[in-house]
């Protein structure tokens, strides 16, 4: 028994394997890792040594800026009258009709 012409062709296996190039069973993966386990029960518990934590280097005297300037003052909503500020369906409704117009 022999592989077909496809699979003889050298450039074909140079290529990186695929879950489409091989029987079921075969779980790649991303080369993430896991960050806890699976319990008996179905849930999943995170393991607090595995979970990636960057630590930011301390920025002073960093010759790069940001794109936002640091001379604008932050800019605020104004939600009077809607019970739930932002999350209001009203104001969502308010804002549709004011941009889209009237169906």
């Amino acid at each position: 028994m022999q592989p077909s012409r496809i699979l003889q062709a050298l450039q074909y296996r140079r290529l990186r394997l695929t879950t489409k190039d091989v029987n079921k069973g075969y779980y790649k993966g991303t080369r993430t890792g896991s960050m806890g386990r699976h319990t008996r029960y179905g849930g999943y518990r995170i393991e607090w040594s595995k979970v990636r934590t960057y630590v930011c280097p301390s920025l002073d005297g960093f010759k790069l800026t940001p794109f936002v300037t640091k001379k604008m003052e932050p800019t605020r909503g104004v939600y009077e009258g809607y019970k739930e500020g932002p999350k209001d369906p009203k104001l969502y409704l308010a804002r549709w009709k004011a941009e889209n117009g009237l169906d």
